[in-house]
């Protein structure tokens, strides 16, 4: 290695922590040198680039549109038509903003999501967040393979092999020490989401219905609110889920991807958001089109049924499709929820976490995958376990947590000392800050409504207006506040019109030891004390209400 170029004495004293993360970038479909500094001048030598690169951004946006999201999507559809295609076209800018960042955080620090958290907050916060992550990414992964048990049963295959079968294909694909294998089956997998393209295509439902149901916001005509909020609320959920943050992190450390391809990964993320929204409006696209005025509409039952009226009103091929669709999602859904576990535990820890690595060189990291994999199955093929509670459980639990993952990931982008140049312009920072307040309403009202299943819609209405005046209220009091004491020092970096590139490409994090103290503003510290309590008290009575209901049953 040249000690004298930049970029690798920048790489040498970055804060990786594994050091399988630091070489040649082997995407699925190209490869990038280690030592390979030179500019990208011409049409082909960006596109080569761009094809080395993509993998991070299509794998968790097409893993987002996993088993869960089939059966929001496809009921919202069911239950209500095309009216709610617009929750899709606003949910693209915070799909953006929350992965873009999360991008620029892995690309410049090297250290994944759990271990910042831990390390800029804390061992609270830190150990908050993992056991947070680890026990809703285990729930969400049995509702993955309720999917795949789901396309196996209409398929007519045998659920007990296909189940064992599906997971040992997602236990393999990982396992064999080569990252370009698994990114090779993955890519794979994304293509396969296309499936739900000839389905809309043989159905074909009402173009122009569709296009303006997308861009104007409306409600719908016949629906009840607070039954309409949830499923709202569940949309918000299954696209917008914490273990994305954690994976695209993780993942994208693994790949190699280092400050200078950020704006290719940034190409691939948009492409990967592109085919999340092209699949979740075939869903309800296709969905409104068989359903709207025969029986079943209106009374969703899972996406089996959905199967079944896709036979029964356009014919077997497009049914089979939508199972075979459902089938590949939820694999590339369980492979990545368990990684993301995975990665977690294994930065946390400092263990070897690596798909570059084979299970015999890093156990802790194999052996949680495997572990979730193995219960998640198991958990699906013993009879008598509630499926049906445990899927309502991951929708409900997802909204709860829904806000924290976003505050983290707003305060980690504004620390200059993790992201240097790359740090948080005010306007995305006004951005994000709005997302959030909208994100602890809806989880608010989701928390609400599980507690109190006859909740009319005066009271959602009361959540949103009270929520909004009590948010504003705290904002404001502790702004005035921050006002009122000494100024802070300015930021230690220029304007981005001031930057220069060379800086951009090769700043990277220094080592964690180095970082000086966290810096929390005051508005950060109450909105953080704000979340913790509410955490706290949503996240404990939802899960006594879940036990209620799971006791009531036995």
């Amino acid at each position: 290695m040249n000690i004298m170029n930049p970029a690798h004495k920048e790489v040498s004293r970055a804060a990786v922590l594994d050091e399988a993360h630091i070489g040649d970038i082997h995407g699925a479909l190209g490869t990038i040198r280690h030592h390979d500094h030179g500019p990208r001048r011409g049409f082909w030598a960006r596109w080569r680039t761009l094809i080395a690169i993509l993998g991070p951004g299509l794998i968790v946006m097409v893993g987002d549109n996993d088993a869960g999201a089939f059966g929001t999507y496809t009921q919202a559809g069911q239950n209500y038509g095309t009216t709610l295609l617009w929750t899709l076209m606003l949910l693209i800018p915070v799909l953006y903003v929350n992965q873009e960042m999360v991008v620029r955080l892995g690309a410049v620090t090297g250290v994944g999501h759990a271990r910042l958290i831990f390390e800029r907050f804390g061992k609270f916060w830190g150990a908050f967040s993992v056991i947070d992550l680890f026990l809703l990414n285990a729930l969400t992964l049995v509702t993955e393979f309720i999917g795949i048990s789901l396309a196996l049963r209409y398929l007519g295959l045998s659920q007990f092999w296909g189940v064992l079968a599906s997971a040992l294909i997602v236990m393999l694909a990982v396992s064999t020490g080569n990252f370009r294998r698994f990114e090779r089956f993955a890519i794979v997998l994304v293509f396969g989401s296309l499936l739900l393209v000839p389905v809309v295509l043989m159905v074909h439902p009402p173009v122009e219905q569709i296009a303006a149901d997308f861009l104007v916001p409306k409600m719908p005509k016949d629906g009840n609110l607070s039954e309409v909020m949830l499923l709202i609320i569940a949309v918000v959920g299954t696209t917008v889920a914490p273990w994305q943050l954690f994976f695209q992190q993780s993942y994208l450390i693994d790949k190699r991807i280092t400050p200078r391809f950020i704006q290719y990964e940034r190409w691939d993320l948009c492409l990967g958001i592109a085919l999340v929204i092209l699949g979740a409006v075939a869903m309800i696209s296709f969905s409104a089109a068989i359903f709207t005025g025969r029986p079943e509409f209106g009374n969703y039952t899972d996406a089996l049924g959905t199967a079944v009226g896709l036979e029964k009103y356009a014919g077997r091929l497009p049914a089979v499709l939508f199972a075979l669709a459902l089938l590949d999602a939820s694999i590339v859904g369980a492979a990545a929820v368990s990684l993301s576990t995975a990665y977690a535990i294994g930065d946390v820890f400092s263990l070897k976490h690596s798909l570059h690595r084979r299970p015999s060189d890093a156990k802790g990291f194999y052996g949680v995958y495997f572990a979730l994999i193995i219960v998640a199955a198991v958990l699906v093929l013993t009879p008598g376990t509630p499926l049906g509670l445990l899927t309502n459980a991951v929708q409900t639990l997802a909204g709860v947590l829904l806000p924290s993952a976003t505050v983290f990931l707003l305060l980690l982008c504004n620390d200059t000392a993790v992201l240097g140049p790359w740090a948080n312009s005010r306007m995305l920072n006004l951005f994000t800050g709005a997302i959030i307040a909208v994100l602890v309403l809806l989880s608010t009202i989701l928390t609400a409504s599980v507690l109190f299943p006859d909740m009319g819609e005066q009271w959602i209405v009361g959540i949103l207006v009270g929520g909004s005046i009590l948010g504003g209220l705290l904002t404001i009091g502790a702004k005035i506040f921050e006002l009122s004491r000494r100024p802070s020092a300015a930021r230690a970096w220029p304007k981005r019109a001031k930057r220069k590139v060379d800086v951009y490409d090769n700043w990277r994090m220094p080592p964690l030891s180095e970082l000086p103290p966290a810096q929390l503003s005051v508005l950060s510290r109450v909105w953080m004390i704000v979340l913790r309590g509410y955490l706290l008290v949503a996240g404990g009575l939802v899960l006594v209400r879940i036990f209620q209901l799971a006791t009531a049953g036995a």
